[in-house]
Parts: structure tokens; C-alpha cells; sequence
């Protein structure tokens, strides 16, 4: 078969590289653009799969957009049995979707249809959903509503970080695609429709969603620590040395303490929410590296009772 695969992120190396080791005929690889980035936004840098398709002599494509006529035909030249899609981040117009044989089968994270849309695996994690996994379905119109053929569900930890439940799902998906794959060429990959009830959507990350919320309770504030770790990351503000900083927390536990939210409690960062409290296992000061939170407060001079602030707050400038 002939296939075209079409991804961005490092959630969707595993999946190429096992695609291309089964020996199948990967015959093009859709990418982002490279752009700036860098810690000055100097280097112009190069998609996970756009360096790993080079790596694997799959050839490259990165339009910034799949509209136009010029786009569409060609996609068409690459005479594709089945498009392969999995965090691409572009729509794919109806020209495109039923372009291949086969057509598009995407690799979409969650059980659909819950958490439909951009942001499935940060979503879950925020919600507080126990379990999450990964559908092979095939595309069309609709946003993440086509009919799945295969699922594979995992629970979501406590620990787990968006990044730590990505790396967990890359690999189930790569899984996936080769088993769907194999059925396919077999002439067994059978789909069922996905129910009505239980659709919600993804959406994209809002920067307004990144502030820490102190009054919420610890196992809501953990959440979103975790689903937005590690980027955007979430975010408080503290007062250090008489000047408000930013202090991105990227890991976190619920702890059995109390307080006025937003205080610091010990010298492990232990900070109070509106009902427990979670410590701080990984933070950082903007600039600086991240560390524990008990290394952080020594680093930083943090005393106990030191007290989060809202970006809104009148002392965030003093």
C-alpha cells in the first residue's frame, strides 16, 4: 500500500518510524512549516516529524495550507492508497479526505466522542477523567466524527503530566496503526459509528486558562498543573526580593494540609487551595531551570507564608 502520513509533534514520530520499519511504502510525509524558536527565536527549527520523515528518506511536504487547487492535485500525484493522520494541526478539505483509495484514517487521543477537537490529552487530564486512550477512525467533515475501527484506552494517573501521557499514547498509537493497517490490506477493518451522547470538544489552550486558580480544590489545581505541563504551563505569581515574578509549576501531589489559598505552607512548597493543598514537585523561575519545590524556595529565598498572587492583584508590581 501506499501511504501518506501526515503529523507534527513527537506524539507522532513512534508512528512513522513503525510504519516505515514494516516495510510499507510511506510515499510522502505532510509537516508544518519550520519556524523560528530557539531561546532567542533565531534557529529555524524543524517539525519531530519533519526531521525524523529526512531521517527515514520519506519525502517532505509543508504546505500551509491544503485549499488551493495546486494542493490538492499534488496529493492527488502521490497516488495514495490510505492518508495517515495523527496531530497534523491543518484541516483537511473534502478534496483531500477523499483523495486516496482508502481514504484518511486519523489516530485521535481519547474515546471518542469525548474530547473531539485540538486539545484531547490537556483536556483529560484537567477534567479529571480516570481514563483516556486512543481511536483509529476514519475521517471526514465533521470534527473527530467519523466511525471508529480500533481503541485502545489507558488510565490517567495521578502523576501524569500532558507530556508524560502523550509519550504513553505515542506508542499505543503506533500500535494501532499497524494493526488498523494490516486489517486494512486484509480487508477486515470494520467501523462503527460513533453514539451521540457523551460529545464534547477540545478546544485549543487559552493562555487566560494558564493561571493558577488557588481557590479551586487541590485535586482540581493538580489537574490543571498537569494538563498544562509542559507547555503552556501553568502559572502564579509571587513576590521574591520585593519584586512579583512568575513561577511556572510543571509537576505536583494533592497533600492532607490547609490554609489561606495561594499560601506557602512548609519548606517543600506545600501550597494551600481552596480545600487541601498540593506540593510543588517540579517549578520554575522565569528564565531559570526547573527544580523541586523545596529546591526552589532555598534557590529563591521563598519563606514559608509567602503568599501566590493574581496578575490582577495591585501588589503584582510592587
Amino acid at each position: 500500500m501506499r501511504i501518506v502520513f501526515m503529523g507534527a509533534p513527537e506524539i507522532a514520530v513512534p508512528t512513522l518510524v513503525r510504519i516505515v520499519e514494516s516495510g510499507r511504502d510511506v510515499v510522502a510525509a505532510y509537516t508544518r512549516a519550520p519556524k523560528p524558536g530557539g531561546r532567542r527565536g533565531l534557529e529555524i527549527r524543524k517539525t519531530p516529524v519533519h526531521e525524523t520523515a529526512e531521517r527515514l528518506g520519506v519525502p517532505v511536504y509543508t504546505p500551509a495550507s491544503l485549499k488551493s487547487q495546486a494542493e490538492q492535485d499534488t496529493f492527488r500525484s502521490h497516488a495514495a492508497d490510505v492518508g495517515l493522520v495523527l496531530a497534523y494541526g491543518l484541516l483537511l478539505p473534502p478534496a483531500i479526505l477523499e483523495a486516496p483509495r482508502f481514504g484518511c484514517l486519523n489516530l485521535h487521543g481519547s474515546l471518542l466522542p469525548r474530547w473531539r477537537g485540538a486539545a484531547p490529552i490537556q483536556r483529560a487530564i484537567m477534567a479529571g477523567d480516570p481514563e483516556t486512550g486512543v481511536d483509529l477512525m476514519r475521517m471526514e467533515a465533521g470534527l473527530d466524527t467519523g466511525p471508529v475501527a480500533l481503541r485502545e484506552r489507558i488510565a490517567i494517573r495521578p502523576e501524569d503530566t500532558a507530556g508524560d501521557l502523550a509519550r504513553r499514547l505515542s506508542g499505543i498509537a503506533a500500535d494501532l496503526a499497524v494493526h488498523g493497517l494490516d486489517a486494512l490490506e486484509a480487508g477486515n477493518l470494520a467501523f462503527t459509528d460513533q453514539p451521540d451522547a457523551g460529545a464534547c470538544y477540545a478546544q485549543k489552550i487559552d493562555k487566560r486558562e494558564t493561571e493558577i486558580d488557588w481557590t479551586r480544590d487541590a485535586e482540581a489545581v493538580r489537574n490543571a498543573i498537569h494538563g498544562l505541563s509542559p507547555a503552556p504551563g501553568a502559572f502564579s505569581n509571587l513576590v521574591i526580593r520585593g519584586a512579583s515574578d512568575r513561577i511556572r509549576i510543571l509537576r505536583a501531589e494533592t497533600a492532607s494540609a490547609a490554609g489561606a489559598p495561594g499560601t506557602i505552607l512548609d519548606e517543600a512548597m506545600t501550597v494551600a487551595c481552596g480545600e487541601g493543598a498540593i506540593r510543588v514537585l517540579e517549578g520554575q523561575r522565569a528564565g531559570r531551570t526547573a527544580v523541586s519545590g523545596r529546591e526552589l524556595m532555598r534557590r529563591e529565598s521563598i519563606p514559608v507564608g509567602a503568599v501566590f498572587i493574581a496578575c490582577e492583584s495591585p501588589q503584582a508590581g510592587t
